[in-house]
């Protein structure tokens, strides 16, 4: 990374203060759909072409050209990095992002580097369909079950925490580890998915909605989602220790699974349409607006699409929304005080974060020390403000 996106990376953590002050604070009730006037074009950064995160930010993307002249522009990027680094350096305006969101806002994973540093992300609205996001293998192997994938080939991305915690979490269901199963590296997330219809590994992560899944079921090697079952509990004490963002949930459309064959696994919102704090309040509100009243639009154009239905919302999650997507949803009556408090909590944490985030770059510390030294000071931070570190 350049010394200057450094530097922005920086100027954004110690933004977090000042920014959370004026997220509690009340904000001017949002502009109406038609006296709103929008800019000519917009950009989100999303995952690869095939991915359910890209054909959702297109179908998004028809549904405001349609309605207000707009043109969107979705940048693809293979892994998490390459996804935030375009909103860090203002070439995007949002990011159609998964879970690295989270792990941004903790600065953890490849967000602990000298270079990164927790962020001030800030929900604009998400996805929550009938999919699950799960660890699928291919049929052909005989795995049934995540304890049957001792020895076997499983995935590692580089670059995505987001798949490879929560593939390790669902190892965890079975009672494996990484140290119990033959690790495969690939450079991003269609890597991995042609890795598993090629035969050179037996497990792939993803939505079960992914364009990916759909070619490992046709393929001859076919697709199985060994469940999560919800009676188990300590499969998912185990998992949440590992992905605190996962929540049981009954999966009824993807690749092998239909209403009639359910998947008893877990979910969690993606994509998470996500941006920071300084993005237009009135811009934010006037776009969930335009989501919500559309929705019509382009629910049908992905099978993952549904999920942005307002009253899919999950508006007590573990990242704080933007100032514009509270006005919008107050003025309709969707957020009371029980999320208002939620979300002060939130920012109260962002800020803890940065603060200790500034501590750590006030020292002149060798890199090979760098990654130790900021995730104990950020445990010890987060642990003496009252928050569970989750990662220590």
């Amino acid at each position: 990374m350049t010394r200057c996106a450094s530097q922005l990376l920086l100027l954004l953590v110690l933004a977090v203060p000042a920014a959370t002050t004026a997220d509690a604070a009340a904000v001017a009730v949002p502009p109406s759909d038609e006296t709103f006037r929008w800019p000519r074009s917009l950009s989100f950064s999303a995952y690869n072409l095939g991915s359910t995160g890209y054909n959702q930010a297109v179908a998004i993307g028809k549904m405001l050209r349609d309605r207000h002249g707009v043109t969107l522009r979705v940048v693809p990027g293979k892994n998490d990095v390459s996804r935030l680094l375009p909103l860090v350096k203002k070439r995007v305006q949002f990011s159609a992002n998964g879970m690295a969101t989270y792990f941004a806002q903790e600065g953890v994973f490849q967000f602990s580097a000298k270079s990164w540093g927790p962020l001030p992300v800030r929900l604009v609205l998400s996805s929550n369909g009938d999919s699950n996001q799960a660890l699928a293998v291919a049929a052909d192997t005989g795995i049934r079950s995540f304890a049957q994938l001792r020895g076997k080939r499983v995935p590692w991305v580089r670059g995505a925490p987001a798949l490879n915690v929560s593939t390790e979490a669902f190892l965890a269901c079975g009672g494996l580890g990484w140290e119990d199963v033959e690790r495969v590296d690939f450079p991003g997330y269609n890597a991995m998915w042609n890795g598993i219809v090629n035969g050179q590994i037996d497990a792939a992560y993803a939505t079960t909605v992914s364009g990916s899944t759909r070619k490992l079921e046709a393929s001859p090697r076919g697709i199985y989602w060994p469940p999560a079952p919800h009676d188990d509990e300590q499969c998912w004490s185990r998992m949440t220790a590992i992905a605190p963002y996962l929540a049981q949930h009954i999966g009824t459309r993807g690749a092998g699974i239909s209403t009639e064959a359910p998947h008893e696994g877990a979910t969690y919102p993606y994509p998470l349409l996500m941006t920071f704090p300084d993005q237009p309040a009135d811009l934010v509100a006037a776009l969930v607006q335009s989501l919500h009243e559309h929705y019509d639009d382009y629910k049908d154009a992905d099978p993952g699409a549904i999920g942005w239905a307002l009253d899919r919302q999950d508006l007590t999650w573990v990242v704080p929304y933007h100032e514009g997507s509270i006005a919008y949803l107050t003025k309709i009556g969707r957020w009371g005080a029980a999320e208002q408090a939620h979300n002060e909590l939130l920012l109260k944490r962002q800020t803890v974060l940065a603060n200790a985030w500034a501590q750590m770059t006030s020292q002149a510390l060798a890199q090979d020390r760098w990654e130790s030294t900021w995730m104990a000071l950020r445990a010890e931070a987060l642990a003496a403000a009252g928050f569970d570190p989750v990662w220590r």
